[in-house]
């Protein structure tokens, strides 16, 4: 799957977000090493430390089907009514995606049509790891 393929399923995951909140929409779409592909979108609530990010419900429905492998995430996001603008994944997300992803995962975000790329261990170089 292309790079380019994988924003647009993140873009379309973002459309069901639920986001009266914010009002910014995310998506995110997580490839795995096994080539499924897992979407997830932002989930907001009153209570806000019960919200859920896109990154994180994209990884939590891979582990409910049983995968725990995965090759990179692409990240998309909008403020109701603007353009896409470059989304990266907040600290907690960032945390439960070391968990299971190499340092070398790849987070694809996209601005104005043009892709960006960077890797886990750029976002999180002191990922809390239990030894």
């Amino acid at each position: 799957m292309t790079d380019k393929e994988l924003i647009e399923l993140a873009k379309k995951a973002g459309n069901n977000s639920y986001s009266p909140y914010s009002h910014f929409k995310v998506g995110a779409a997580l490839l795995a090493k096994d080539g499924r592909v897992f979407c997830g979108c932002n989930v907001e609530n009153v209570s806000f430390g019960a919200a859920n990010c896109a990154e994180r419900t994209a990884v939590f429905t891979a582990i409910a089907q049983g995968c725990r492998e995965f090759e990179k995430i692409a990240v998309s996001g909008m403020r109701e009514g603007e353009e896409y603008q470059k989304t990266m994944p907040c600290g907690i997300c960032r945390q439960v995606l070391s968990e299971f992803c190499t340092p070398s995962f790849e987070v694809i975000t996209e601005k104005d049509n043009e892709l960006s790329k960077t890797t886990l261990a750029e976002l999180l170089p002191f990922s809390f790891k239990s030894f």
